[in-house]
């Protein structure tokens, strides 16, 4: 596989260089290449089997590609032993398409399955667990099982199981998938208090442009408690003001196509973004 490339930022989260895999001779993703610097958001967008979900799957260590690096708050993916993945799994937060709670378990111990697992003291679980629903505003519900939650519901539970933990990054697959309107901008709404409050690190896959545009042009203002629109571009520069820490990067066939934040997207003449962005919406 060759020898260790170096790092493409000393702040970098998540550093694909050259990544490429395939399934039964086709490629899903290659000679990918990004980073994912402390504290940032980065969509992934594109089409259906456009690999975003491969992806994320590889940065979690849960495949291995054919080639490339992968380093992940500072660990080689791609070296690791399965016993050393176990370890490092638990630095990061995933959450699963359509939520993936088990239907068995209540609401409490579905997002106190992995601290169980990593024998926390009770008392401290339940602490946790309290922190993590209290923030989703899922609390009341602790004692229901998913099956007497809303899609909706159940999502908010699947990212409160993501954060119980206090990971360095999170990785979201299509967080709003299946969801309503009114739903999709009440999941993006805690993702952004996430961001901004939290300062959470995260890769999100989603098709959905709107959810780019909501990540990218919206911040949570914790003197009002809600969510506001960002400010312009002058009045930023006149305030001295940070730009959100939002970009996107667009896949196409396995490949990148476009890499930028939201004023990049709007400017931009590439014809596959411009024709994406239109058939998305």
């Amino acid at each position: 596989m060759g020898g260790a490339m170096p790092l493409t930022s000393e702040s970098a989260v998540v550093v694909f260089e050259k990544v490429r895999i395939a399934f039964d001779g086709r490629e899903v993703l290659r000679d990918l290449s990004f980073s994912l610097r402390k504290g940032e958001t980065k969509i992934l967008l594109g089409e259906t089997g456009a690999g975003k979900t491969v992806l994320l799957k590889l940065a979690a260590g849960l495949i291995r590609p054919d080639a490339g690096r992968i380093e992940v708050v500072g660990k080689d993916v791609v070296e690791m032993s399965e016993r050393e993945l176990l370890t490092f799994r638990s630095r990061i937060g995933f959450v699963f398409q359509e939520g993936a709670l088990f239907d068995s378990l209540t609401v409490r111990d579905n997002v106190a399955f992995r601290l169980r697992e990593e024998r926390t003291p009770d008392e401290e679980i339940e602490q946790r667990v309290r922190e993590a629903l209290r923030f989703v505003e899922m609390e009341d519900s602790v004692d229901k099982f998913p099956a007497d939650l809303s899609g909706g519901m159940r999502r908010r539970v699947s990212i409160a199981r993501a954060l119980v933990g206090k990971p360095e990054v999170v990785f979201y697959d299509s967080p709003t998938a299946g969801l309503d309107p009114v739903t999709s901008q009440t999941i993006i709404a805690l993702l952004l208090r996430l961001r901004d409050l939290q300062g959470v690190t995260s890769l999100l896959a989603t098709h959905r442009v709107q959810d780019f545009f909501g990540m990218a042009s919206f911040r949570f203002d914790k003197e009002q408690n809600k969510v506001v629109a960002n400010a312009s571009e002058s009045d930023a520069r006149q305030s001295n003001a940070s730009s959100t820490p939002t970009n996107v990067l667009l896949l196409r066939d396995g490949a990148p196509e476009f890499e930028g934040d939201a004023q990049a997207v709007l400017k931009s003449k590439d014809p596959y973004l411009n024709e994406f962005l239109v058939s998305a919406r």
